[in-house]
């Protein structure tokens, strides 16, 4: 069998094994590479080269799909495409394995005094470094940009990370941790009582997740985007956030969340945004004709 093309009932078990690992992996529980590359040799019958090359494959699919990997797999190109239909089949068939851990979902937002909504979140959560965005001068990506793309068309993961409000919902909880933390340990108490989770308390649409100020008083305008991907994992972005970002710029900042499901990291872009990121319409606004009677 040396040699040849994996079968696709071989890759749903190497790519359900590699999951196993990845679970155990991000839970900081114990696990034995070795003892799993055995048992898949019992099982499938490749050798402990070929099953290791291929967990490694498996890892550059999920980059490309802007999912966590076991980092003792450095992502290996090279693979054939009937691997990444299997690990998207295995992705599609488990929409919540990587639900956001228990302490990380935001409280529920009590209502208090007319109708004003205060935003009260567990005292547990970490401190958040927001650091600068990444740039050409960072260490290369370990899978060639091309391929990520093509990835992309093939399983959507903006999109997929847009659509999965658990998990935008805590990334926003910690970013409004942050802000709170950050003015508290610059002396402003009273604007840190100020900060706002716009979008839980008044809801979508005003171009912003969460109203919190600089220490001087100035508003932050904060949009929040996170992925459990990598920090180049591409994302969607509204055209009324877009226009918000253009007319609220000297306020407006887009804080990117990435490798949410183990260490959260941030950075943060300022418009405007095409200085940082290609813009690529995604959808349109079709309206119908009126043809003269």
């Amino acid at each position: 069998m040396s040699g040849s093309d994996w079968t696709d009932h071989e890759i749903d078990l190497i790519v359900a094994d590699y999951f196993a690992m990845l679970a155990l992996d991000i839970a900081e529980r114990p696990y034995v590479k070795a003892d799993h590359n055995r048992a898949l040799q019992a099982l499938i019958g490749r050798s402990k080269g070929s099953i290791e090359f291929k967990h490694q494959n498996i890892s550059a699919v999920l980059l490309g799909f802007g999912q966590p990997w076991i980092p003792g797999y450095k992502p290996a190109m090279n693979f054939q495409a009937a691997l990444v239909d299997g690990v998207r089949r295995w992705l599609d068939s488990h929409p919540d394995w990587l639900a956001p851990r228990e302490w990380w979902r935001p409280s529920v937002v009590a209502e208090v005094g007319e109708g004003q909504g205060q935003a009260v979140l567990r005292s547990d959560l970490p401190t958040l470094w927001i650091g600068p965005p990444p740039t050409q001068r960072n260490e290369p990506p370990p899978v060639d940009p091309r391929v990520l793309e093509t990835f992309g068309r093939k399983w959507d993961v903006a999109a997929r990370d847009a659509r999965n409000r658990a998990l935008g919902k805590a990334g926003e909880a910690l970013v409004l941790h942050h802000e709170r933390t950050s003015l508290t340990h610059a002396g402003r108490e009273d604007l840190a009582d100020k900060v706002r989770w716009t979008s839980e308390q008044d809801g979508d649409g005003y171009g912003y997740d969460i109203l919190s100020f600089e220490p001087d008083g100035r508003e932050r305008l904060l949009e929040v985007k996170t992925t459990n991907g990598w920090e180049r994992t591409p994302f969607h972005i509204s055209a009324n956030e877009i226009a918000i970002a253009e007319a609220r710029a000297n306020d407006w900042h887009l804080v990117r969340l990435w490798n949410f499901a183990r260490e959260p990291k941030a950075f943060a872009l300022r418009p405007p945004l095409s200085a940082h990121a290609e813009l690529t319409p995604t959808s349109f606004l079709a309206s119908l004709n009126f043809l003269p009677a």
